[in-house]
């Protein structure tokens, strides 16, 4: 088996890597949708959430408003902290248990944890191979409000509260250009996937 972890600033095109990565037979394991999962209902995350942060974070059907909580939190770092005492280990444990599922099922499986605070959470020690998109941030920010819509005080908030670029691009083993188009992209994704091939033909036959 081997463990990649990929990260990127919100923007850089991350889920772009993932997606492909998916694509060409890794088995990606998504921390934002662990997440998701982690606070569901009847979950001890949820119980958790509600009782920290108190009902106004609910939705109209009792669920966690995605939203609203990333807009309390992003304006109040120590809020921040205490969601991720919550959210953080219940999402290891959950990932945890989809590595060693798709473990189980081949031993030479290529496991890419998809994780946005790679970085922040100090967990690049935990993979093989680290992968960075990267894009500056100030093209990100355009980009999210362009492209997604999104209010550019809330952008400049997420970023603010993420790790540096200079910090993500220290971490990485391997930094794949985010700046361009998306095919652009893909084509890196695959030039990536094809060493990562060869690496593991070398190693399964050093002869």
């Amino acid at each position: 088996m081997q463990r990649i972890g990929l990260t990127g600033g919100i923007g850089a095109g991350k889920s772009v890597v993932s997606r492909r990565l998916a694509e060409l037979g890794a088995v990606v394991i998504d921390a934002d949708a662990l997440a998701r999962a982690a606070v569901a209902p009847g979950t001890v995350g949820f119980d958790a959430v509600v009782g920290e942060f108190g009902p106004d974070v609910l939705d109209a059907e009792g669920k966690i408003d995605r939203a609203r909580l990333a807009h309390l939190v992003f304006a109040d770092s120590q809020a921040r902290v205490r969601l991720e005492e919550i959210v953080h280990p219940e999402v290891r444990r959950l990932g945890a248990e989809r590595e060693a599922a798709a473990a189980a099922l081949d031993h030479q499986v290529v496991v890419v944890h998809d994780v946005p605070l790679l970085v922040e959470t100090d967990q690049t020690g935990r993979f093989e191979l680290v992968v960075v998109v990267h894009a500056p941030a100030d093209q990100r920010l355009e980009r999210l409000v362009r492209l997604r819509g999104m209010d550019p005080d809330d952008v400049a908030g997420r970023i603010a509260a993420q790790a540096s670029d200079d910090e993500r691009l220290a971490a990485a083993d391997v930094v794949l250009d985010g700046t361009g188009s998306e095919e652009n992209l893909v084509a890196q994704v695959d030039a990536l996937w094809a060493r990562l091939l060869d690496e593991r033909t070398a190693e399964a036959d050093p002869a």
